[in-house]
């Protein structure tokens, strides 16, 4: 079985060390482009290919800035793949791709919710009990084509990250039992009237007040922790927190109402946060309790 991969962050990289750790080809690695970073703006690879290179995995890696042309296309062909697995790639396949071999995405949710750039925030934004992955044929459609096979994970109180992880575990596995049972799988077409979709995350979606009720808070942090992370209007991110009160009604939003060691716990609209590490604009992330005394600020006084 020869398997051209296509796949971009973490959740792709995992996918393709399973496949690569149980034999399967993979003579050709597609990704994103190097793209500048942090404030320096450093050229940094993608995640997947960090890894194959410091893995010295004998793979051959292409990064095209477009997929519509015809040497993308002839470079992948060349390779005479069997399959070509699809994994938070970032790039829409056209039909000379989706043409090469039957082309298998490994969606982030269980289609067709949440179709899209961000299914993973946006189960826990929708309060979602259950996620999972599901493994797609692909076709011209945005994440449309029919279904091969889903698994299911809990969201439990995870933040993006740590249900990211999950996912790509459960990911990995499905795309192994996939592949070797693709000739025996009934494809089941999706409905489209039952379909959602998410939008790709931008930076703004972090910010937020105090004046908003404990618990959408909370599920604001999990979805957008590490990036773009969470911040107040003034700069000042929330690097950490937990739920204290999602239901108490305060008279004041944003006030101090216990200093602790290593916490401060802060009012919302309704219901109290447990503010542990914070990062003000351009400084170190250091404990809400050394910010609040740095700030002087104490009991009874607003945060902001």
């Amino acid at each position: 079985m020869r398997v051209v991969f296509m796949g971009t962050p973490d959740y792709a990289t995992k996918i393709l060390k399973e496949l690569l750790s149980a034999g399967v080809k993979v003579p050709l690695l597609v990704t994103q482009p190097d793209k500048p970073t942090g404030r320096k703006q450093i050229l940094t690879p993608p995640h997947v290919k960090a890894w194959v290179k410091e893995k010295d995995m004998r793979l051959d890696i292409y990064q095209p800035k477009s997929l519509r042309s015809e040497d993308a296309r002839e470079k992948i062909s060349a390779y005479n793949p069997d399959f070509i697995v699809v994994a938070a790639y970032g790039m829409i396949l056209p039909a000379e791709i989706l043409d090469i071999a039957p082309c298998i995405n490994l969606h982030a949710s269980i289609l067709p919710n949440y179709r899209g750039a961000s299914p993973i925030q946006s189960s826990i934004l929708g309060r979602d009990k259950l996620t999972g992955v599901t493994a797609m044929r692909m076709e011209e459609g945005l994440d449309s084509g029919d279904i091969l096979a889903f698994r299911y994970v809990k969201v439990l109180d995870k933040r993006v990250d740590e249900l990211f992880n999950d996912l790509s575990i459960a990911a990995a596995k499905l795309t192994l039992c996939v592949l070797r049972n693709f000739e025996s799988i009934q494809p089941v077409e999706q409905f489209g009237a039952d379909a959602s979709h998410c939008t790709k995350i931008k930076k703004n979606n972090g910010l937020f007040s105090f004046d908003e009720n404990a618990k959408d808070i909370h599920i604001k942090y999990r979805a957008y922790t590490p990036w773009p992370g969470i911040f107040l209007e003034n700069g000042l991110k929330i690097k950490k927190m937990e739920l204290v009160d999602g239901l108490g009604q305060n008279e004041k939003s944003g006030i101090i109402k216990d200093i602790s060691k290593d916490y401060i716990i802060v009012t919302c609209r309704s219901g109290l946060l447990k503010i542990i590490k914070v990062q003000a604009p351009s400084k170190k992330e250091i404990n809400a309790t050394e910010y609040a005394r740095g700030k002087r600020i104490e009991i009874g006084n607003s945060l902001v």
